[in-house]
């Protein structure tokens, strides 16, 4: 590696006095992508990254691997509706999903492909529903890695679009009438977001307002008819909160453009969600009083908390995903056990366990999905740590669990999975997935990915770029750090907000686990993560630089004094807490990455990456922190690098194969130079 000078880049002297404390902010002028300045010190960041890319160990290799792996395809589960099922499929050669419908014949064919709306690949779709009978279909698509949603309607019989585009709709829920004459959406308004029913091929500015008037503007809504198109059920978040107020309207007891809606949980700290039953009583999942999920029953007439009653009581050591019905007053539910996927069958009427559903092996089976009409079967996908996505369908009549639309397939590579269990700083137990080559004996580079937020669960999975490195020699491990869902609601709750700190503890650990193992050493460790992760990867390397050769952080949160002014930061409060609060100020800025940076101390390796079109991270959390550890560093050793990658016209979600595994390819042929992985 060449050392090359750093773009240059002005620290300014801004020091702002927040809760009585002084905040320096040098690089607050890197926040403005307009600025001439940030223009020319961003193109010659990329000008340096691509000189330093050009000669990171194993690029080329990595990309074809990794290629091999992620075009394996995917297939999603179906969605049936009347006699049609619409499922997502891509194949070995596409960029993107595509939306795909199968008829009573099991004849199928594709219904919406955005290779074809946008043969430039800027376009993906983002949600779809069809109506309850599957003739109409409302889906939204955005371009260029936005998000920012454009709402239509098209007849699945003959393709035509009659309806829209409907725009500020954004991931809205769609929630059909029964007669497919009209769906709830949710749509920005001014002053924030609201329910509004809109029928089809009517003028979405004269859509009548349903809910939501005057709520916060970070509200998240959430909407379903259910019980065969009579009830509608309304759930109410500010932004990411794990809580939610709910509320129950009879569709056929007022207009649908003015449901009654009934409180069933209002001001409760509490995740409930409400589906009516064959039985016509509501099935209740919820983690009120049990943080790792309970499925409870009530009557339609009396939902007060004082008359629901335990079907499924909580598992003291599973988590409740989903339920499902079958014919035969069978109930279906999905647990996970320290992540790993579990299905059991119940009498849905007393919630007596009936037996437990064969899955294909040890790894994750989720988006549980039946008839709405009732039947004897249900699907679900699967995957595990060397299965690609595949989508199989269990039949209650003979008690078989079999496959029923696979992906495409690849070699695979010899991996050793196996569960490691360690203490945190705290004493609390943790885990995480260590996945390496045969044999062992010798310590070896490795990548240790995490996540720790949001209660999203690190599970099983098919990874190309975790069976890439281990093919290529190395050690991949994945920590189920608290702030994830692993073991439930509590375990979400102790690493936000005040307890975020524990998460990164957690991370810390885990890297002190892999070394004490034998499976690492610092001079070989890399951690890696995106978005949330990115946040935990950027603390964990301004707080334990010497643990850490290299660190990959992706299209994440950096600056947590003002993560809020920017993308869809003011919808994260719940999860972080808010710098306007004096005590939530004093979390955020224990921990904040950018503000942790001082000068002279030997960060590890760092390539920081961002998408132009982020919508919900702004890349300024990576500019800045690019400068600043820039600035730190190049005292010490330039031959360790911080580097920035930018790519244009994607986003934070979704975005094409062939960019994809760009990513990955140069995620891991980084950490192979820094981390020592010499391939045969």
């Amino acid at each position: 590696m060449l050392a090359t000078p750093y773009p240059p880049a002005p620290r300014l002297g801004l020091v702002e006095e927040i809760h009585g404390v002084s905040v320096a902010d040098p690089y607050r002028w890197l926040e403005d992508p307009s600025d001439p300045a940030t223009q020319r010190w961003l193109a010659a960041q990329e000008a340096r990254y691509e000189q330093h890319a050009a000669d990171f160990y194993g690029r080329d290799r990595f990309r074809r691997r990794a290629g091999e792996l992620h075009r394996t395809g995917i297939v999603g589960p179906p969605s049936w509706h009347g006699e049609r099922a619409f499922f997502m499929r891509q194949n070995e050669q596409q960029e993107y999903m595509v939306l795909h419908v199968a008829g009573a014949d099991g004849a199928e064919r594709v219904l919406l492909d955005p290779h074809v709306l946008d043969p430039e690949g800027r376009t993906i779709i983002d949600s779809w529903q069809p109506s309850a009978d599957g003739s109409l279909l409302a889906y939204q698509i955005s371009a260029g890695g936005t998000e920012e949603s454009s709402l239509f309607v098209l007849d699945v019989e003959t393709g035509a679009i009659i309806d829209g585009p409907i725009d500020r709709s954004r991931y809205s829920p769609i929630a059909w009438l029964a007669d497919g004459s009209a769906f709830y959406y949710v749509r920005r308004r001014s002053g924030g977001k609201a329910v509004l029913l809109h029928r089809v091929g009517t003028d979405p500015e004269q859509d009548a307002l349903v809910f939501g008037a005057g709520r916060d503007a970070t509200t998240h809504y959430r909407l379903n008819v259910t019980g065969g198109g009579r009830w509608l059920t309304v759930a109410a978040s500010l932004g990411t909160a794990p809580g939610n107020d709910l509320w129950l309207a009879d569709l056929s007891a007022a207009p649908p453009h003015a449901p009654e809606l009934r409180v069933v949980q209002e001001g409760v700290d509490a995740h409930t969600a409400l589906r009516v039953g064959p039985d016509g009583r509501a099935y209740l999942m919820t983690d009120r009083d049990a943080p790792r999920g309970r499925i409870v029953t009530a009557e339609l007439s009396d939902l007060r908390y004082e008359s629901w009653r335990d079907l499924v009581p909580e598992d003291g050591r599973a988590v409740l995903s989903d339920f499902a019905f079958l014919d035969g007053g069978v109930l279906l539910v999905a647990r996970t056990r320290h992540a790993v996927s579990e299905l059991t069958r119940h009498d849905a009427r007393t919630g007596a366990v009936l037996g437990a559903v064969p899955l294909p092996g040890i790894g994750s089976a989720a988006s549980l999905s039946a008839r709405p009409e009732g039947g004897p079967q249900a699907w679900f996908v699967y995957t595990d740590d060397v299965t690609p996505v595949s989508v199989w369908r269990y039949d209650e009549r003979d008690g078989r669990t079999t496959l029923w639309a696979a992906a495409g397939q690849a070699r695979r590579p010899e991996v050793v999975s196996r569960f490691v269990e360690f203490s945190s700083k705290d004493g609390t137990t943790v885990r995480m997935r260590v996945l390496s080559p045969p044999g062992g004996g010798q310590a070896r580079p490795c990548i240790l990915s995490g996540y720790g937020g949001f209660g999203r669960s690190m599970a099983p999975g098919f990874s190309a770029q975790a069976l890439a490195w281990v093919e290529a020699g190395g050690v991949y491990a994945i920590a189920q750090l608290r702030g994830g869902g692993e073991e439930g609601e509590q375990w979400h709750r102790a690493g936000m907000r005040g307890g975020k700190q524990n998460s990164i503890d957690d991370f810390h650990a885990a890297a002190e686990k892999l070394i004490a193992g034998g499976w690492t050493t610092p001079d070989q460790l890399a951690i890696v993560g995106g978005s949330n992760g990115g946040l935990l990867v950027g603390a964990a390397l301004t707080q334990r630089p010497e643990l850490y050769a290299a660190a990959v952080s992706s299209a994440p949160l950096l600056d947590m004094v003002r993560y809020e002014t920017s993308g869809l930061g003011p919808a994260w409060r719940a999860e972080y807490g808010s710098a306007s609060d004096p005590e939530e100020f004093a979390w955020l800025y224990g921990y904040s990455p950018y503000h942790r940076v001082r000068p002279g101390v030997a960060y590890p390796a760092t390539l920081l990456t961002v998408s132009d079109a982020d919508t919900r991270v702004d890349p300024a959390h990576a500019r800045k922190m690019c400068a600043a550890l820039q600035w730190a560093t190049v005292s010490v050793d330039d031959t360790i690098p911080v580097l920035l990658r930018v790519e244009h016209g994607t986003g934070h979600g979704t975005r094409a194969a062939a960019r994809a595994v760009d990513l990955i390819a140069d995620t891991l042929s980084f950490c192979a130079t820094y981390t020592g992985l010499a391939m045969d």
